[in-house]
């Protein structure tokens, strides 16, 4: 039992609340909840179960119209109950107490406890001291009670422009917590808030309405994150000081969940999303739980991490592997096994006769999980393997095929490699030579004839195999703590997304539903993508390979590749600092590959295009005309042309190399966002045609045009004076305010970096 529960157990034996147990969790609707509130979700809830009429509460802390949306209320019910919990008929919002609120700070300042201080912001912050130099007065502080009440109802009226006035409590402005220097109560903001619209000029702060929220709701434990523990005393000030009934909530707090190589701030996570990082909210590399589950992460995953994590009263960072520790132990018992073959190889097994096909049974699941199933496989004269598994020139140690030895092809039989076919124009490997064996003859193995298997292969039949999109994902962030120094978008993984456009899936996952798992054997666990995926094409998102490739420093790219057979869940990884990614490529593409590298192209970029034959034609034409982009032209080859055209292979014969070039350099250029770049790549692989044409027709000149954009920046920055103000005093954070309210004005046409940019020059002049 943790300390919190202990707590619980002992109030319940005390009576303390009348033998009532009621908790809740509070989220501000700023943006989408994260794997980190996970923790406080399953806490909050869980304890609230456990104990006969137990409750716990979701409220919504809607007191800052500049960030919260209805959009955001919707995503976080929709997380919470994904998560396997619901809060009943106990559905609230910080906003549906503003009366009740403005009652309590009105009850302050007819106690001479609260007074309108007429200060700047800057002046505010200067007066609070420091924590080894105490703060100094305001000179408002002493005014007399009626001015107060007479300046709060005018406040409340809507008569004072923002940042006129503010409501603070009169404490200490020498007390040794600076939280307690005479904090801001109330502050005023003319702007609609989703719920209220225009009915409220005037919004309380955070430390206020929580604390009072928790009491008119008679909550009895209020559980946050030790962030919070210098909040307490004015938490326990306010409750004492506007008379709050008893028995008043107390405030408790736990170590908060923080991951290795993860991000939770949502403020960071909405930069990422406006800057075009990511692809939203629910970008499968996001830590979101939108992300998480679009990923093919299980509820069941994330509470077993949780009660695996505990609640602590220290913090700590936990290693991201204890996360796919639990996704593996549970999607090993859910997903039942297929063949993918990534990049395929073409195995022609010559003593098979032509017309003959035979339909070979396989189990949906091993023998350990213990679940029936069966799923059928097609086999016949030419199957495709993986491009990994096979070596001309082995490497030591490597156990797949090579010419002259003898492997398994799994639920099927026994090939030797004769002779290989290679591609004239490259000398790569297209077509393997095989003689076939079954397995079993007579009742004897090929182990017992004398074969030397050196490994076992998945396939997938070249007749039957289903065409797939894969996307493979890795870790956002290359560092342990991406806040640790400098910008943390410096740390981000530019390989966090391959895409893998011309799989191949065994034919039982033709009619694979959005939203399915599967355990693509060798490969790792995924998920059908719920959104990408449609009738007659099937994505498919990597949510975690079958052993950790970033332990003892390995990243996953160099993992080796003889992963055993048996599918159980690997044992949790020790954390270790990753090595920069190095590519794997076949020997005789690795002139190819080095060429690519030496034009600037990333390693795993480079790889897919030597095996994308069809991609790397499409790079060579379209590279002179984007001389210096070659990087950014082979990213955009193969994680967007390559996933765009999937479902059309004609697509790329459509595309205009030159109209490709310029597409991208528009996008490095700044003058076309990324997003609205994919628009303009889908219209080229759907109906061909120039760049400038195919602009034109969609109407998205004004997107690059800054004069446009700057026009619109310079009347946002205008009609938020207080912000701007703001801004250059130091609160930089409130650069993401301008560009949201710009991204809104814009319909969401705007390029955001454009914007980033132009309100950053404008707010510093």
């Amino acid at each position: 039992m943790d300390f919190i529960r202990s707590m619980v157990a002992r109030d319940l034996a005390t009576g303390k609340y009348d033998g009532r147990v009621a908790t809740r969790f509070p989220p501000e609707p700023n943006g989408f909840l994260h794997i980190g509130h996970a923790k406080s979700i399953c806490l909050n809830f869980g304890i609230a179960s456990e104990h006969s009429g137990g409750r716990c509460h979701l409220r919504l802390d809607d007191t800052n119209p500049d960030t919260e949306k209805a959009e955001y209320v919707e995503a976080m019910k929709r997380d919470i109950q994904w998560l396997g919990f619901d809060w009943g008929e106990h559905l609230y919002h910080a906003s549906d107490y503003f009366e009740e609120l403005f009652g309590f700070a009105m009850r302050l300042v007819d106690k001479g406890l609260a007074y309108v201080d007429s200060s700047s912001e800057a002046e505010i912050r200067e007066r609070r001291g420091s924590v080894t130099r105490p703060g100094t007065n305001s000179p408002w502080r002493d005014r007399p009670i009626e001015e107060n009440r007479e300046l709060f109802r005018s406040m409340r009226a809507g008569e004072f422009p923002d940042g006129s006035h503010v409501l603070r409590a009169k404490i200490d402005m020498a007390h040794p917590n600076m939280v307690m220097r005479d904090p801001i109560l109330y502050r005023i903001r003319h702007a609609s808030h989703y719920r209220h619209g225009d009915d409220w000029p005037i919004y309380p702060l955070y430390d206020f309405a929580h604390c009072l929220s928790d009491s008119l709701e008679r909550i009895t434990h209020s559980l946050c994150t030790l962030e919070f523990d210098n909040n307490r005393e004015i938490y326990d000030w306010l409750l004492e000081h506007v008379d709050a009934p008893s028995p008043r909530p107390e405030q408790t707090e736990f170590a908060a969940l923080v991951l290795e190589y993860v991000v939770t701030s949502k403020r960071k996570l909405r930069r990422l999303v406006e800057d075009g990082r990511v692809r939203g909210w629910d970008d499968p590399r996001m830590p979101t739980l939108a992300g998480l589950r679009r990923r093919g992460v299980t509820p069941a995953a994330i509470r077993s991490l949780c009660k695996m994590v505990g609640v602590a009263k220290t913090n700590s960072r936990v290693d991201v592997g204890k996360l796919d520790y639990a996704v593996r132990n549970d999607l090993n018992r859910i997903a039942p096994r297929a063949f993918c073959v990534l990049e395929p190889l073409r195995v022609v097994l010559t003593n098979w006769p032509e017309e003959r096909e035979e339909s070979l049974t396989a189990p949906a699941f091993p023998p350990d999980v213990g679940k029936p199933g069966e799923r059928r496989l097609p086999f016949g004269r030419v199957v495709c393997i993986d491009q990994d598994d096979f070596r001309e020139e082995p490497p030591p140690r490597f156990r797949r095929l090579s010419p002259g030895r003898w492997v398994r092809l799994k639920h099927a039989g026994l090939i030797r490699c004769d002779s290989v076919v290679k591609d004239p124009k490259t000398a790569r490997p297209v077509e393997l030579r095989c003689t076939f064996e079954p397995e079993v003859v007579g009742g004897r193995t090929a182990r017992d004839r004398g074969r030397r298997v050196t490994g076992t292969l998945h396939w997938v039949a070249e007749r039957h195999g289903v065409p797939t999109v894969v996307r493979l994902y890795d870790r956002l962030f290359t560092t342990p703590d991406p806040l640790a120094e400098g910008d943390f978008m410096d740390a981000l993984n530019p390989e966090s997304e391959q895409v893998v456009p011309g799989a191949l899936v065994e034919p039982s996952l033709a009619g694979a539903s959005p939203g399915a798992h599967y355990q693509f054997e060798r490969h790792g666990y995924f998920f059908s993508d719920p959104v990408d995926s449609w009738s007659g094409r099937l994505v498919f998102n990597r949510t975690v390979p079958l052993r950790d490739g970033w332990a003892r420093g390995a990243p996953q790219a160099a993992a080796p590749k003889e992963v055993p057979d048996a599918p159980g869940p690997a044992a949790t990884p020790a954390a270790a600092a990753p090595k920069r990614k190095t590519a794997t490529v076949p020997p005789e593409a690795r002139a190819r590959f080095d060429e690519l590298c030496a034009l600037g192209v990333a390693g795993a970029a480079a790889a897919s295009l030597v095996r994308s034959p069809g991609l790397d034609a499409l790079f060579v034409a379209a590279l002179p005309s984007c001389p210096e982009g070659a990087g950014a032209l082979a990213s955009w080859l193969v994680n967007e042309v390559a996933g765009l055209s999937a479902g059309d292979p004609a697509g790329t014969e459509r595309l205009d190399p030159a109209a490709l070039a310029a597409l991208v350099q528009s996008v490095e250029d700044g003058r076309l966002s990324h997003r609205l770049g994919r628009t303009v790549l889908s219209a080229l692989l759907a109906k061909g045609g120039t760049f400038e044409e195919v602009q034109a027709g969609l109407d998205l000149a004004e997107i690059s045009d800054e004069d446009v954009l700057r026009a619109i920046v310079a009347e946002i920055v205008g009609e938020h004076a207080e912000k701007a103000t703001a801004y250059r005093n130091g609160r930089t954070g409130l650069l993401g305010f301008f560009v949201g309210e710009v991204m809104k004005r814009s319909r969401g046409k705007a390029d955001p970096r454009i914007v980033s940019r132009l309100a950053s020059e404008m707010l510093a002049e």
